[in-house]
């Protein structure tokens, strides 16, 4: 069974940095889609950030390109999410997810929010103005 833990959300103020880390585990995940997606209070749920494990191609929202930056750790078997110059915008609850590449998927349509299976509980970033 896959299991997803986020770690690191917190408080920080506009303009700061906040690392967020994934631990993956139950699988290998070398042909796995990794992702990060964020939902604010009153919103649906929006997709900030991806990564394929086997090949390491990311994409990225137009909201956070430029700011977030997504990297895995193989020996940790760790997604991670750099997220620096924080605006009040970003504050949101930010979960992990993955799912398994059976396709091979290419290019933005791999993170597509119904493709994930696998979902961790979310970690709260607030940042404040």
């Amino acid at each position: 069974q896959v299991q997803l833990v986020e770690s690191g959300g917190g408080l920080v103020q506009a303009g700061g940095s906040l690392r967020l880390s994934c631990a993956a585990s139950g699988r290998a995940f070398n042909n796995y889609v990794m992702g990060w997606f964020r939902q604010a209070p009153g919103k649906e749920r929006e997709f900030v950030a991806g990564i394929k494990w086997s090949g390491r191609s990311t994409y990225y929202a137009d909201a956070v390109k430029d700011r977030f930056t997504i990297s895995t750790d193989n020996a940790k078997n760790t997604v991670y999410l750099q997220m620096n110059s924080l605006k009040p915008e970003d504050t949101a609850v930010y979960s992990c997810a993955a799912y398994r590449d059976y396709y091979f998927c290419s290019g933005y349509g791999c993170y597509d929010v119904g493709l994930f299976d696998y979902w961790g509980q979310g970690t709260q970033v607030t940042v404040s103005s």
